[in-house]
């Protein structure tokens, strides 16, 4: 059966285009919305399994149709979005629970609003099989367990995500503790744009530092780095430091940033110091670099299916028989202080 797609945007090219793509792909577009109260009556009234939304729209607002959302039938979200000044918009609607985010050529060159096809039927197609992200809770981050004699097992926490990543990483990365003993670096598959606000937000929401990777900057305890959308993230030994490498290679990865760029590179810097964690998102990207951890020694988790938005990643981590446990989402944390 076709996917049921409802388009709302303000600007009548943008709509005119999505559907098009999306119709061109076999989905069935169901209708159309102008602004955010003409769509709350159109999903009330034609129930579609995924909406395309933007942002910003007079009368109701990208944000305000998501609050509104009914609980009974609710369509998964897409957000076609401009990065920029809608780029902490973007974010604040993942964390709301959209599913997916897809950017939309700044300042509309209308000729290239074709070039976001294959994203846009990605996206939609992903959205349609997902899970309704659960609502990032307000917890109290985790306290260490007692002091204890034994040095640390190990020496970076690295993470992938991809669908229903952005929720999946704020819930983790706020049940961490201050004190939290190594390093993370963590890749979340977003537009080019979306990385620095996604930082930022999750810097104010955790007691952990969270930044944006830029070249040479040192991984340390307590600091979170999120690979920069568009470019690899990598880790490289500088003596007794790890040090953050932005690499335009391999420029045939499917995703850039990808997971397994990263922990390939963790492997070879840290060896059997690793820890990787790899959530809920489509595809298979990290297998690859976890097959690295693993064959040097190091860990991975994966979160289990029952917890997902979309059981893809971690699936495939588990079926090559390279996951030392499947965890639900709200228990991840406390089994990776076990195990640090």
């Amino acid at each position: 059966m076709a996917i049921r797609v409802l388009v709302i945007d303000d600007s009548a090219f943008a709509r005119k285009v999505v559907r098009e793509l999306l119709t061109g792909a076999g989905m069935e577009v169901v209708g159309i919305a102008r602004d955010g109260l003409e769509a709350l009556e159109k999903i009330a009234e034609l129930k579609p399994d995924v909406i395309t939304l933007d942002m910003v729209m007079p009368n109701l607002d990208g944000l305000g149709v998501l609050a509104a959302l009914p609980v009974e039938h609710r369509p998964r979200v897409v957000v076609v979005s401009m990065a920029g000044e809608d780029s902490a918009l973007g974010i604040a609607a993942l964390h709301a629970g959209a599913v997916e985010l897809v950017r939309k050529p700044t300042a509309m060159a209308v000729e290239r609003l074709y070039e976001i096809s294959a994203e846009l039927i990605a996206a939609v197609t992903a959205a349609a099989t997902a899970r309704s992200p659960a609502a990032a809770p307000s917890a109290v981050p985790m306290e260490l367990p007692a002091p204890r004699l034994a040095p640390l097992r190990k020496s970076i926490l690295v993470v992938g995500a991809s669908t229903g990543g952005p929720q999946a990483l704020t819930r983790l990365i706020k049940a961490l503790p201050e004190s939290f003993p190594i390093p993370v670096a963590l890749v979340l598959h977003l537009p080019t744009g979306y990385t620095q606000a996604f930082s930022e937000r999750l810097d104010n929401e955790s007691a952990l530092e969270v930044v944006e990777a830029s070249s040479g900057l040192e991984l340390k305890a307590g600091r979170v780095l999120v690979a920069r959308a568009g470019i690899h993230l990598k880790i490289a030994r500088d003596g007794t430091h790890l040090r953050a490498q932005l690499d335009p290679l391999p420029t045939a990865s499917a995703h850039r940033p990808s997971v397994n760029a990263l922990f390939e590179s963790a492997a070879l810097a840290c060896g059997g110091g690793v820890l990787g964690v790899v959530l809920t998102g489509m595809g298979d990207d990290g297998t690859v670099g976890a097959r690295a951890i693993h064959a040097a020694g190091g860990e991975l988790l994966t979160e289990s299916e029952q917890s997902c938005v979309v059981y893809g990643m971690p699936r495939c981590v588990d079926e090559a028989g390279l996951s030392a446990k499947s965890v639900d989402l709200d228990g991840m944390a406390a089994e990776i202080l076990r195990r640090i």
